[in-house]
């Protein structure tokens, strides 16, 4: 009788583990899926619907909402309340609304805190935090009853948050409908570690889409005008460089009109018409314009994992943390299972040591990761713990063995400096390509014909050691070799950069100087630029203002 007292329970526990272990393999296996159908998907409704669906699917709850963080016209940040869905009130019509971006209520607060937040009942919110929960505005409205609630951050790879996922009522049975508070005590299950970690990771897999989704968009914007459109194409795929067309173009012109002035010296003789000023204005706003031919990732690169990538990697730690727990939860099982709750108790307590053990390692691997992803010199300690990493492997839900990280990830983890590998710098470099073929299919009138020519040898040097095509001083008109001497300029004094610092103008010049003296730069352009210091206008002025 005693026996089978303490049986049945032990029996009733190892089912219930096994059936959340099922339940959590197939969960893992569905969000693979789910991170393929976000990436593909371009149509932003269809996406934000699509989120939705499937955290509230992989959360088994009731209804949900979706926030994305938008700016007011005068600039100050906001939450737009994009979407919505709810099984018990299925045919509810989905409102848009706007809400400030503080810590007021609940979306606001975890997106102004960027950390995930579970409530057991939105009814009893403490007194002393500072958001709070209007039941009269929807639920007394609509006979809905809210209860349990997780609201998730959706971070991007610059760890901003671009949103907020909001799931509401996690249900014991999916058919339940939760209309009162009798409902909700009978289905209403709270949420826990394992869903704060399953939503997380479709919330960074969706941040990401989100963000890829808005790109394409952009992308898609860039030929709604020409000259100017042009320009602010190039500013808004590459935010690093934002303006540097601008000051190139205004650096240029001005060295340009300067030379018109000269009576002595090598450039006395040297004179530009009204036309060919114009020529080189436009060569000079479009000499970029080829780097919307460059992948929007490579382009836009920040850190040395490109955002799809980084989102892969954080996905995966995430499930590495989840099958940690699961092997864990699998082993307290077996040894219940196996010797009978009271006997078990040094065995549970080893499985937790270890699972805290594991857990903390992977932390500690997550955090060398995000500190190699910066793009800066590595030292010997990074990157030996990074090859650690990729040496370490896990069974994955298919029983697939599975490195920490792949090759690949590795491959651009170790970048010595900067954040592009060598063939992401050829893509780079091959905007000069872009810009040229671009500029040709262009009917120029005949003052104009030379914009092509001029903007194709602007990363060329005098002694054949530039790109694209390595030629030499003879074959450079002397707009290219002026407007040359600026881009470098520009690319050394601009403002901070995610690969680099802003560099002070006395080093940018002795860098000009050095570069002439080795023949590579025009040492009569370079000396006319110092000494005039034609370079002043842009540096103490607004860009925006030109």
């Amino acid at each position: 009788m005693t026996q089978a007292g303490v049986g049945a329970p032990v029996e009733g526990e190892v089912a219930q583990l096994k059936s959340e272990l099922a339940r959590s393999r197939k969960a893992l296996r569905e969000m693979s899926k789910v991170g393929m159908a976000l990436m593909g998907e371009r149509d932003p409704l269809s996406l934000f619907a699509l989120i939705l669906t499937q955290a509230r699917s992989l959360s088994a709850s009731d209804a949900g909402s979706l926030y994305l963080v938008e700016k007011n016209e005068d600039g100050s940040p906001l939450l737009h309340f994009i979407a919505s869905q709810n099984d018990t009130l299925p045919h509810l019509p989905s409102p848009t609304f706007r809400l400030p971006l503080d810590e007021t209520s609940l979306a606001g607060y975890v997106a102004t805190t960027g950390e995930p937040l579970i409530l057991g009942d939105v009814y009893e919110l403490p007194a002393q935090v500072p958001y709070s929960f209007n039941k009269e505005a929807f639920d007394e409205k609509h006979g809905y009853r809210a209860k349990s609630m997780l609201i998730v951050p959706m971070i991007d790879h610059r760890d901003t948050v671009v949103g907020v996922l909001q799931l509401i009522n996690r249900k014991s049975q999916a058919s339940a409908q939760i209309h009162t508070d009798e409902d909700s005590d009978k289905w209403v299950l709270p949420y826990t570690d394992r869903e704060v970690d399953i939503v997380s990771s479709l919330a960074g897999q969706a941040a990401v889409a989100i963000e890829n989704g808005r790109l394409y968009q952009d992308i898609e914007n860039l030929f709604a005008g020409f000259i100017k459109a042009a320009v602010t194409a190039i500013d808004r795929r590459d935010p690093t460089t934002s303006g540097h067309s601008v000051r190139v173009t205004e650096l240029t012109c001005d060295m340009a009109e300067l030379i018109n002035e000269q009576t002595e010296g090598p450039f006395a003789t040297t004179h530009f018409s009204d036309a060919e000023l114009k020529q080189l204005r436009y060569a000079g706003l479009l000499h970029d314009f080829g780097k919307v031919g460059v992948r929007e990732e490579v382009l836009v690169k920040q850190n040395k994992l490109s955002p799809v990538l980084g989102a892969e990697v954080r996905g995966r730690f995430a499930r590495i943390r989840i099958l940690k727990r699961l092997a864990a939860a699998e082993a307290r099982a077996t040894a219940v299972a196996d010797r009978g709750l009271a006997d078990a108790t040094e065995a549970l307590e080893r499985i937790e040591t270890e699972l805290a053990g594991d857990l903390s390692r992977i932390d500690e691997y997550w955090e060398a990761i995000q500190e190699a992803n910066v793009p800066r010199v590595l030292d010997e300690d990074a990157a030996e713990i990074l090859q650690t990493i990729a040496q370490t492997t896990f069974v994955d839900v298919d029983g697939e063995e599975r490195p920490y990280i792949t090759p690949r990830e590795l491959h651009f983890l170790q970048i010595k400096r900067g954040s592009l590998d060598e063939s992401e710098r050829q893509q780079i470099e091959s905007h000069v390509v872009h810009s040229y073929d671009f500029l040709l299919n262009i009917p120029w009138t005949d003052e104009l014909s030379r914009i092509a020519e001029i903007v194709r040898g602007h990363h060329e040097k005098l002694d054949g050691s530039g790109y694209p095509d390595g030629v030499t001083g003879e074959h450079l008109c002397l707009e290219t070799r002026i407007m040359t001497v600026c881009d470098i300029f520009d690319a050394l004094t601009a403002s901070d950069r995610p690969y680099k610092k802003a560099m002070p103008v006395e080093k940018a010049l002795q860098i000009l100087q050095w570069e002439a003296d080795d023949g590579m730069l025009d040492k009569d352009v370079v000396a006319l630029f110092a000494e005039s210091e034609v370079f002043r206008k842009v540096l103490e002025t607004d860009w925006r203002k030109f």
